[in-house]
């Protein structure tokens, strides 16, 4: 077997394998879709479940300074808004 067709077939093989990850990223995303509409069913506001889902995937201390400066800009433009996540109770 020459040079060549090794490389077509290592191609071959990662394209394929890409191919089945996209696959299973579409089947996961469209069972992630019906967890949320069971919980719009359910009368829970998706907008606010998607934002605290995104916080918990953050690390603590990147949150926790991203909610100081949000705090910050908020408290300048005169916004009454603060910004408060279970994780900062917990600390």
């Amino acid at each position: 077997m020459s040079n060549d067709n090794v490389a077509a077939d290592q191609l071959r093989s990662i394209i394929e394998r890409v191919e089945r990850m996209n696959e299973e990223k579409s089947a996961i995303n469209a069972d992630i879709s019906e967890i949320y509409k069971e919980a719009k069913g359910n009368g829970f506001d998706t907008k606010v479940i998607k934002r605290i889902v995104a916080d918990r995937a953050k690390d603590f201390n990147e949150l926790a300074a991203f909610d100081a400066v949000y705090d910050l800009y908020a408290t300048a433009l005169g916004m009454n808004v603060a910004r408060v996540h279970a994780q900062d109770e917990a600390a």
